[in-house]
């Protein structure tokens, strides 16, 4: 039944809203003492120190950027530290991606490589990156970077390899050069799998960027997690983690908006169904 419904553009984003207003409505009653009966805990007030107040959040994010305004130069450096990520990472990766899908020579040596290296679990890199780069953003952004690069890489590499035989050999037979082919079937190919590849390696490279501000560092907003994590400050935690998810949508709907107005030669899923 379910799956035959769609969406309606009218009132998506009102039911959307409404959603997270009912969330935050049992995550207070749930952390509030005497209005809802936990099996799990033997008092609300456990329940609060494991999942903290709804309340207590907001507060301390109103004081965070408001009333004590601390916040934001440890904000600024994950921002640079994740944006530097982001372009580092996707820009190696998008450079990588179309020189293997074109050189398959390169492809088959390098393969068994490429394959390790992403199968490694690339977090237990970053006390490495520590060693290497020392405590700074250096060793944040070079974590970021190996969690953005392979995402970029596989993406491009095969949106490269799906471009059609017979796009290239029409090209071809009208006498594109090897840069024109680059420039207007290579890359037109893999735009939207790099686009779909980026919105991915946002939320990656915050994630570079606060993993290596929990093991080294006297800034940033997970250093502010990992301070509260240390004192058992479960509404500080759930705050960064609130401000954190935030900026990394209002980074992803950047691209999204790039990638609008790239991305206008491609018909839209309604244009489709109508041709």
């Amino acid at each position: 039944m379910w799956h035959h419904l769609k969406p309606n553009p009218r009132n998506l984003r009102v039911w959307q809203v409404a959603l997270l207003l009912a969330v935050l409505a049992f995550w207070y009653a749930m952390t509030k003492p005497g209005l809802l009966p936990l099996v799990m805990f033997e008092n609300d007030r456990q329940a609060a120190f494991f999942f903290g107040e709804p309340l207590k959040v907001a507060g301390r994010i109103w004081s965070w950027f408001v009333t004590e305004a601390d916040i934001y130069r440890h904000l600024a450096v994950t921002l640079i530290e994740t944006l530097l990520a982001f372009g580092i990472g996707s820009t190696l990766g998008l450079g990588a991606g179309l020189w293997l899908a074109l050189s398959p020579m390169a492809s088959a040596l390098l393969e068994p490589y490429i394959k390790g290296l992403n199968a490694m679990p690339r977090i237990i890199l970053a006390p490495i990156f520590a060693v290497w780069f020392g405590l700074g953003i250096g060793s944040k952004v070079a974590l970021g970077v190996t969690l953005v690069f392979f995402i970029v890489f596989f993406n491009v590499y095969q949106g490269v390899k799906e471009v059609s035989p017979v796009v290239l050999a029409n090209a071809r037979m009208l006498g594109a050069s090897q840069r024109q082919l680059l420039r207007h079937v290579y890359l037109p190919s893999a735009t939207a799998w790099v686009f779909s590849s980026l919105h991915n390696s946002v939320g990656l490279a915050f994630v570079g960027a606060v993993v290596g501000e929990y093991l080294g560092s006297s800034q940033g907003v997970g250093y502010l997690i990992l301070q509260a994590e240390g004192s058992f400050d479960i509404n500080t935690v759930m705050a960064g983690i609130v401000v954190l998810t935030a900026f990394a949508l209002v980074l992803d709907a950047l691209v999204g908006r790039v990638e609008t107005r790239l991305m206008k030669w491609q018909p839209r899923a309604g244009e489709t169904e109508r041709l």
